[in-house]
């Protein structure tokens, strides 16, 4: 039994799975949550499980899981690829641009959704500069 769902863990693992890019929809105000993953049905399910559990990584989604329930809330792919069989095919490099093409386009920010914008890297190296700087003093 063991070798078994050994075996069907490395077949899973082997299999090539669609990416993509996802929103989780409030249906009650219309905001949004945009996520991404290299396994667009798994990391579905994934947000599903913590958002049932309590455990999801946004507060905000989260409190208004709890407070309006599931069935107020959609899920819904709104890109996805399969993994091409070539070897300069980049698939995290085209999740990103993937994800960051439809974060640009739905501004998933502040009134209009869950997500918190991204640093840019500038922004990113200042952070670190300033870490540094009080680590150092």
């Amino acid at each position: 039994m063991k070798s078994e769902h050994k075996q069907l863990k490395q077949d899973y693992q082997r299999t090539k799975h669609a990416f993509g890019v996802f929103l989780i929809r409030n249906t009650t105000n219309e905001k949004v949550f945009l996520g991404a993953g290299l396994d667009i049905r798994g990391i579905i399910n994934r947000h599903k499980f913590a958002l049932s559990a309590g455990g999801h990584q946004c507060a905000a989604l989260q409190r208004d899981w709890n407070e309006l329930g599931a069935e107020k809330f959609e899920f819904e792919i709104l890109d996805q690829m399969e993994p091409l069989d070539d070897s300069l095919f980049d698939v995290r490099r085209e999740l990103n641009f993937m994800e960051e093409m439809w974060l640009e386009k739905l501004q998933p920010f502040g009134e209009r959704g869950y997500n918190k914008k991204k640093l840019t890297r500038e922004e990113r190296l200042r952070l670190i500069a300033e870490n540094r700087r009080k680590f150092e003093s």
